[in-house]
């Protein structure tokens, strides 16, 4: 909880009671989670969150560069306190999000985009296990 007051306050956001609740949650997970999602987790231990401060604080975090923010899912944003360049997998089972180093995919064509300067690329896989991995 520490580390998470002092992130905060190093980035310019005030750290209430709410707002440090949800950025230690979201910050600590690599569960991709959407804002509705976030709420349901952290509003148990912290009765006085509202959805319109889960979603302000998220989107704040994201402003200040702790968050970035994804619609791979269709449903809602996804929010990924991974924010180094990489790629996200969903699996189609399960709707998880993994993320996948940029390294690990190869992107081909950018020479043919004429009239554009590609600055950057983020894919989205899609798939199922195909065996455990336990």
């Amino acid at each position: 909880m520490k580390d998470t007051l002092g992130l905060l306050r190093k980035h310019g956001i005030q750290p209430t009671h709410q707002r440090l609740a949800v950025a230690q949650f979201v910050l600590t997970t690599d569960s991709h989670p959407t804002a509705d999602e976030v709420f349901t987790q952290v509003q148990p231990g912290c009765p006085t969150l509202s959805k319109a401060t889960v979603y302000n604080t998220l989107n704040l975090l994201v402003e200040r560069g702790l968050l970035s923010s994804h619609n791979i899912r269709g449903d809602a944003l996804i929010f990924d306190a991974h924010v180094a360049p990489h790629h996200h997998l969903i699996d189609e089972t399960t709707g998880k999000v993994f993320d996948i180093p940029l390294g690990a995919v190869e992107i081909s064509g950018q020479d043919d985009l004429e009239g554009f300067e590609v600055t950057g690329y983020q894919v989205t896989l899609r798939g199922r296990r195909t065996a455990s991995t336990d």
